[in-house]
């Protein structure tokens, strides 16, 4: 197995220096219809960063050369100025209550990355977090580039370091302690990749649209999991973007985080015996330590062809 993940490394490890933006537009140019490309930005309050990010990809991969042809925010329910400042940045912003109205919505990011399918178009959608700070065009660039230049790949992630406190390399905790673990002990095929739970990577529609997307944290791991499983581990890749900048989280919602991440998981490996889908920690008052129990992700929404308004939208 480690002699596979070693030939993975070699074929499908990229920087996003390898392909040029001109090769890009070329490839593009050269079947416009298979390589038109979305970008999806979920977000819950990231007032402070969603504009700059949206600015980047309008200026440098929309205006300066023509390689996203749709750059949409979806807003999980925002209470800041999340949207406003999106929308005045230049995206086009839907809610997320507003897509598929009849299936009601649940809180969690996978949630908003399964809906976005109903209001993109593009054949490869490319999504992003929001609240990345310094961010560079090379994160859309170079997701999306192996999937215009390479006809055989169909899933690729981005791969960077990622500091915290100002040391390199000591962010991505929840990626150190739960995921990297469960991905060596139960698909060491997955080893190689840097940044499997990073919120960056592009997929084609063709895939995506056949996965499952659990509705909270865990839809990172779950849809890798789940691709390789579809199309096989030569169809997946990662490209180095250089250095992922963005808010870190407190402890407590790391703790829930990897709970969803192994629950994820455990779903994937058998549909029998599950532990309890809710995690317990404790916060400190005045007398003591409180428990407070917090319920674990567990629902997954099914792959989008099987919508009835999705099959309609793609019919016509």
């Amino acid at each position: 197995m480690l002699e596979e993940v070693e030939r993975w490394l070699t074929r499908r490890s990229w920087s996003s220096g390898d392909r040029p933006l001109n090769r890009l537009t070329d490839a593009r140019a050269a079947d416009p219809r298979r390589t038109s490309v979305s970008v999806v930005l979920p977000a819950l309050n990231e007032e402070a960063t969603v504009g700059a990010i949206v600015a980047v990809i309008r200026r440098e991969l929309m205006e300066k050369v023509r390689l996203v042809d749709e750059l949409v925010v979806i807003d999980s329910g925002s209470t800041d100025a999340t949207a406003a400042v999106a929308r005045a940045a230049g995206a086009r912003v839907v809610h997320r209550d507003a897509i598929l109205p009849r299936i009601p919505a649940v809180p969690g990011k996978g949630e908003v990355l399964w809906r976005s399918l109903l209001v993109t178009s593009g054949e490869i959608v490319c999504f992003v977090d929001a609240d990345l700070k310094d961010f560079s065009a090379d994160f859309v660039s170079g997701t999306v580039g192996p999937l215009l230049t390479d006809p055989t790949v169909q899933f690729v992630k981005a791969m960077y370091d990622r500091p915290l406190g100002g040391s390199a390399g000591q962010g991505g905790r929840v990626t150190e302690l739960v995921a990297r673990p469960l991905l060596n002990l139960h698909w060491p095929q997955l080893a190689g990749f840097v940044q499997p739970l990073g919120g960056e990577y592009a997929v084609r529609r063709s895939l995506l649209e056949r996965l499952p997307f659990p509705v909270g944290y865990g839809v990172e791991l779950g849809l890798l999991v789940d691709a390789l499983h579809t199309v096989g581990l030569d169809a997946l890749g990662q490209v180095d973007v250089g250095v992922r900048v963005h808010r870190h989280q407190d402890g407590q919602a790391l703790g829930r985080m990897a709970a969803a991440i192994y629950r994820t998981a455990q779903l994937r490996l058998s549909r029998g015996h599950l532990v309890r889908p809710v995690l317990t920690q404790f916060e400190r008052v005045e007398d003591g330590f409180v428990p407070r129990t917090h319920a674990v992700d567990t629902e997954e929404r099914p792959p989008m062809r099987e919508i009835a308004e999705y099959a309609e939208r793609w019919a016509a």
